[in-house]
């Protein structure tokens, strides 16, 4: 028997639809780290974190015919990636409506703007940067930590991990172009140092 309650066309009582199984999974396993995630991208302000992770699950809901049902742990990239490109677009659509501001200096109004802008945008740069950094191996992401987040030399860092000096500069080579792919994976620039 059909039902007109809410129920898709063609679902019979009692069936479970698998697209709302997915988005209730999505909730349960990633709304939480989700909220953490937006609230820092939106600096502090739930509101806006709530409404940007509720945008984020409907449009996995909306895509749920090109997610994998069985994979909902490794969806979470994707999520924060949507939940990413949505803060990024509020906040450049909020900033493309200028304030009113009347007897303030147009240089200060300007510089404020300005490095605004750069700190939210060094911030998401940071975040994705991490992620794509934890997802690579432990000896590539050694490597790309002591040479250029402790900036060391390539020979400094294969006498102090003790691999020959041509392995280390293999390795560096390998975790770089491992590094863009992840962060072209998580919608980055996958503009790394060279």
């Amino acid at each position: 028997m059909l039902t007109a309650s809410g129920r898709r066309a063609g679902r019979h009582k009692g069936a479970k639809d698998p697209d709302e199984e997915l988005l209730r999974a999505l909730y349960r396993e990633h709304a939480d780290a989700l909220l953490r995630f937006v609230a820092r991208l939106t600096a502090g302000d739930r509101q806006r974190a709530e409404d940007i992770v509720q945008e984020t699950l409907l449009r996995a809901w909306r895509n749920a015919h090109r997610l994998d049902h069985d994979a909902v742990g490794s969806l979470r990239p994707w999520l924060f990636t949507v939940a990413r490109r949505i803060a990024i677009d509020e906040y450049r659509s909020a900033q493309s409506r200028a304030d009113e501001t009347y007897g303030q200096d147009l240089d200060e109004l300007w510089l404020s703007q300005l490095t605004q802008s750069d700190e939210t945008e060094r911030v998401l740069a940071n975040m994705v940067i991490m992620d794509a950094l934890r997802s690579l191996s432990r000896a590539h992401r050694e490597i790309i930590v002591e040479t250029y987040l402790r900036d060391r030399t390539v020979n400094e860092v294969a006498e102090l991990l003790g691999l020959p000096l041509g392995t280390a500069k293999s390795r560096v080579y390998y975790a770089l172009r491992a590094l863009r792919a992840a962060l072209d994976a998580r919608g980055g620039t996958g503009k790394t140092p060279r």
